[in-house]
């Protein structure tokens, strides 16, 4: 099996730049993949599962595509499965993890350098400006991401001590402590690194109209209107309490330990929808619990909070009943129940508007 260029093929292709490749990987393309399982001493089945799980096809058997640091890579896994952090299963998941989000990152950062640099630094057949640049901009981009990421590692222990330490209902002191620590006790029994059961309430804010956005004539004011999405919603779920989890193209996807916490979230988005700052937007509330996994949710309550805002008018909140309970007897908000809908896996789906009390949401 192999890819239909190889990383040797690219290397040796007219108008590489060995010494900006050489750079960026951290040594030269020395093993083949057979060398480097040997090398790390784990099996070559393994070492292929984890490159194929990081984005990269499969290697031809005689090209030598990995490095001295794709070796040490490989070390520190085993390390960490020695060591107990985690299992040769979440050692596949994890890799797809960093994989997905790292070729993002480094795709963007590649397409804003080119964009950066002007026409005639990159002349045919050589590419010293843009090796030149790299070069410059490698060791401060590893800083910058490197402080970013501690400064993330801090802000979540700090999550997680909490809610160890209290419990996540307790802080919300809505429910007895004791109902969250269920799932807490129950993660303690996955295997390390694997998927642990948070409660949290889930939501999807779309922007209402993004089809016809997609048709607009200037990329640059669709752009412009996509970056103030993200810049608005993901300031909103930051300054409220909540995280993002990701954005997929036209919604963000956020979750918050504290239900009244997503409701005022979800309801401040609403208050701005469509005023010229913020695009017209709806938002979907569920809340229970979720799978929690490198990052990301999953379940049943992450495709309620799906299924209702697509249910949503423009500039509303739709809450599921659990949600609702939560917040019933809360002078803050003003909840309506709506009749039972048939959604796509649900039969009847009981959504409840959600406003703040006294006031009519936008639409």
């Amino acid at each position: 099996m192999s890819g239909a260029e190889t990383g040797a093929d690219q290397a040796d292709a007219p108008g590489a730049h060995p010494s900006l490749e050489e750079a960026l990987l951290g040594g030269a393309r020395r093993w083949t993949r057979r060398e480097v399982a040997e090398l790390a001493g784990i099996p070559g089945e393994r070492t292929e599962r984890i490159w194929k799980a990081l984005g990269f096809p499969t290697a031809d058997d005689k090209a030598r595509v990995f490095t001295d640091a794709d070796v040490e890579a490989l070390r520190v896994g085993e390390r960490l499965i020695a060591a107990g952090l985690m299992t040769e299963h979440s050692e596949t998941a994890m890799a797809r993890a960093l994989g997905h989000h790292l070729s993002r990152l480094a795709e963007w950062q590649v397409d804003t350098l080119l964009a950066w640099l002007e026409p005639d630094d990159l002349p045919e057949g050589g590419e010293g400006a843009l090796a030149t640049h790299a070069l410059a901009l490698l060791p401060e981009m590893e800083l910058l991401q490197r402080h970013v990421w501690r400064r993330h590692l801090a802000a979540r222990t700090q999550r997680a001590r909490a809610e160890t330490r209290y419990g996540s209902s307790a802080a919300r002191g809505t429910r007895p402590a004791r109902a969250a620590s269920s799932s807490a006790s129950r993660a303690e029994h996955l295997p390390p690194g694997d998927a642990g059961l948070r409660t949290l309430a889930v939501g999807f804010t779309d922007m209402v109209g993004y089809t016809r956005l997609t048709r607009a004539p200037s990329s640059t004011d669709f752009m412009r209107v996509l970056d103030s999405f993200e810049e608005l919603t993901s300031s909103a779920v930051v300054d409220g309490g909540g995280r993002s989890v990701k954005t997929i193209g036209d919604e963000i996807l956020y979750v918050c330990e504290s239900p009244a916490a997503a409701a005022s979230i979800a309801l401040e988005l609403a208050a701005g929808s469509g005023t010229g700052q913020l695009p017209t937007v709806r938002t979907g509330l569920a809340y229970g619990e979720v799978l929690h996994r490198f990052g990301d949710v999953y379940g049943a309550v992450v495709n309620v909070a799906a299924r209702l805002t697509s249910l949503a008018r423009s500039g509303t909140v739709l809450i599921d009943t659990a949600l609702a309970s939560e917040l019933h007897g809360c002078a803050h908000y003003e909840l309506t129940a709506l009749r039972p809908v048939s959604v796509r896996g649900y039969s009847r789906l009981r959504p409840t508007l959600l406003k703040h009390a006294g006031r009519t949401p936008r639409g």
